[in-house]
C-alpha cells in the first residue's frame, strides 16, 4: 500500500505545473486544458485584437515590437520563426525591416491566423511570410531550422513554459538567437499602483466593452502577475541551454525583452 501511495504521489507531482503561470487559465472553472482555453479565447477576440492592442497600449506595442526585431537583427537572420504569431504583426514588421529574411509564423488560433494571412496578403508579402497553425510546445520543424526565433506576448500562454522554451532551443541553429517580448510588472512605487489600477479596472472594463470578453483581460493581468519574469526567466532560458542571456525593460517596466543565444 505504501508503494502505491508513493507512486501516486510521484505521478501527481509530475503533472503539477512547475510555475504558477502554467496554472493560470482564461476560465478557472473549465475542465479544458490551458492550451485549448487559450486557443478558444483568441479565436473569440481575434476580430478586435489589433485594435485593442493599439488602443490599450497607446500604440506603444508597435514600438515594443520594433525593439524586439532590433534585438535579433544583429545576426542578420535569413530564416526566422515567429512563435505565437497571432495576426502577424511581428512577422510583417520583421519582413519590412530585414529585407532578406523569410518568416514562418505559428499560432494555435485559427481565428488569429486568418486575420494575419489577410494582412500579409495586403502587404504583398506572401512570398516571404508563411503563417501556419502550430503548437509552440511541439513545433513541426527540424532541429536547427532557424537562425532566429521571436515571441511577442506569447510565452505567458504556454501550457508548459519549460517545454515551450526547450522547443525554441531545439529548432534554432547553433549560434542562433531568441528574442522574447513579454509583459512584466513595474518596480514598486507609485507607478506600480497606477499600473495595477489600470490593468485591474480600466483595461478589464474596456476589454469587456470592446471585445465582449471580460475573461480575456482578467486572464491577461492574472497571467502577467504569475509569470516568472526578470532574472527568474533568464534562469529558465539558461536551464534549457541558452547562453549570453540578457534582458531590457521597456516603458518603465511594463514589458521586457529577453535575449538568449544557442551555443555554437
Amino acid at each position: 500500500m505504501r508503494q502505491i501511495d508513493v507512486l501516486v504521489s510521484r505521478l501527481t507531482f509530475a503533472v503539477m505545473p512547475k510555475y504558477a503561470h502554467d496554472a493560470v487559465v482564461p476560465e478557472s472553472g473549465s475542465e479544458k486544458s490551458k492550451k485549448v482555453q487559450v486557443q478558444n479565447m483568441f479565436d473569440k477576440i481575434a476580430f478586435r485584437y489589433d485594435f485593442l492592442n493599439r488602443f490599450l497600449s497607446g500604440r506603444l506595442d508597435i514600438l515594443w515590437r520594433k525593439r524586439l526585431i532590433r534585438t535579433i537583427s544583429q545576426v542578420n537572420p535569413e530564416n526566422i520563426l515567429d512563435v505565437a504569431t497571432g495576426t502577424g504583426d511581428v512577422a510583417i514588421l520583421t519582413a519590412k525591416t530585414l529585407k532578406n529574411a523569410r518568416i514562418t509564423g505559428i499560432d494555435i488560433s485559427n481565428g488569429m491566423l486568418e486575420l494575419g494571412r489577410r494582412k500579409v496578403a495586403k502587404q504583398l508579402l506572401n512570398d516571404r511570410i508563411t503563417l501556419v497553425h502550430g503548437d509552440s510546445e511541439a513545433i513541426k520543424a527540424n532541429t536547427g531550422s532557424f537562425d532566429a526565433v521571436t515571441v511577442a506576448f506569447g510565452v505567458r500562454n504556454f501550457e508548459n513554459l519549460e517545454k515551450g522554451i526547450a522547443e525554441i532551443f531545439r529548432v534554432l541553429r547553433r549560434g542562433g538567437i531568441v528574442g522574447i517580448l513579454e509583459f512584466s510588472r513595474p518596480a514598486k512605487g507609485v507607478f506600480l499602483s497606477v499600473y495595477n489600477f489600470y490593468m485591474d479596472t480600466v483595461a478589464s472594463r474596456l476589454g469587456r466593452w470592446l471585445s465582449k470578453d471580460r475573461e480575456a483581460y482578467k486572464y491577461l493581468h492574472s497571467s502577467v502577475k504569475a509569470f516568472p519574469e526578470g532574472e527568474t526567466f533568464l534562469h529558465i532560458l539558461e536551464q534549457e541551454g541558452f547562453i549570453n542571456t540578457s534582458l531590457k525593460r521597456l516603458s518603465l517596466g511594463i514589458c521586457t525583452i529577453y535575449y538568449g543565444k544557442k551555443p555554437g
